[in-house]
């Protein structure tokens, strides 16, 4: 059964990153919901780690790439390689050709490079040399970003920001749980990898199906006005209209289904809608001027009357 399978690979997800349980439900999310998502916060606490075992725990191909500042975008498309002998162009194709990409510390490549992406994740398909490739379906994309320092970094245009479905923030664990990774790693293998898995525990096809009753789950005309009206509460405080675009409205609808179906439920409400509405917003209101919306957002959900 594909819900037994998806709750198995929250599960697996929970006991290998451990203190990262809300961390890995909104992962499952952009999943469920065919969205991208952007795992931000400092080095060593799990994120490349997390999007790993998510790869390994879902059928389908996944490819890793190293974001650096002389990465091309060829490097992350593809390109015709042209044989002299037969005065032919095979097609090389990038690592952009597969179900799942992990896109390391995305924001160390220049924005020319960051910005190959773009026809990718919105479209699912690239453009190279004028001809159109259509990428495998599904296709997700996880990014990862240290916000902790600024240095050799490129910030992430803002079209490309909004192109992701969820910013999903983690942070340093408890010191119970930083005690329980202690325990968990003492005496073990240093060759061995706790993040692999020996098999994947949700199919492609499974993977599809949960797709499709994620985009099904009903929401109410109540909730879908509460959803207009936590955005439009959200441009009041801003201060311009523009702060929060269609796309992004759109997009917290398909999280709030995307969440509701994670949480075994047949219809959205109001807490699930709560639930992803800052990690759907706080990436597209950054700025040099706010550099953490959170306490804005949180104003927006306490101002906005819930249904």
């Amino acid at each position: 059964m594909p819900h037994n399978s998806l709750q198995a690979l929250r599960s697996r997800l929970n006991t290998t990153i451990l203190g990262a349980k809300a961390s890995a439900d909104l992962l499952l999310t952009a999943l469920l919901a065919r969205g991208h998502a952007l795992l931000t916060g400092p080095p060593g606490i799990g994120k490349t780690t997390l999007a790993h075992t998510l790869a390994d725990s879902v059928g389908g191909t996944f490819k890793r790439l190293q974001f650096t500042p002389d990465l091309l975008p060829s490097d992350i498309l593809g390109y015709n390689l042209y044989h002299q002998q037969n005065g032919a162009f095979d097609f090389v194709a990038g690592p952009v050709f597969s179900n799942l990409l992990l896109a390391d510390e995305i924001n160390r490549a220049s924005p020319r490079t960051q910005s190959a992406l773009l026809e990718a994740m919105n479209e699912h398909q690239v453009s190279i040399d004028g001809e159109t490739k259509a990428l495998p379906n599904p296709f997700l994309v996880v990014a990862t970003q240290n916000d902790t320092s600024a240095t050799g970094t490129f910030p992430l245009p803002e079209p490309q920001l909004d192109r992701f479905l969820l910013s999903i923030p983690m942070t340093l664990p408890s010191e119970e749980t930083q005690l329980e990774v202690l325990r968990l790693h003492a005496g073990r293998d240093p060759n061995s990898d706790l993040s692999s898995a020996d098999s994947a525990v949700l199919s492609l096809e499974d993977l599809t199906t949960l797709q499709a009753e994620a985009a099904a789950l009903p929401l109410s005309d109540h909730l879908q006005r509460y959803l207009l009206a936590l955005c439009q509460s959200t441009r009041s405080l801003v201060g311009h209209d523009h702060a929060v675009s269609v796309r992004a409205s759109l997009a917290l609808q398909a999280a709030a289904q995307a969440y509701a179906l994670l949480d075994g439920e047949v219809a959205v409400h109001p807490d699930h809608l709560q639930a992803v509405f800052p990690h759907v917003l706080r990436h597209r209101l950054l700025s040099a001027d706010s550099p953490d919306p959170a306490e804005l957002l949180q104003d927006a959900l306490d101002q906005t009357p819930v249904p």
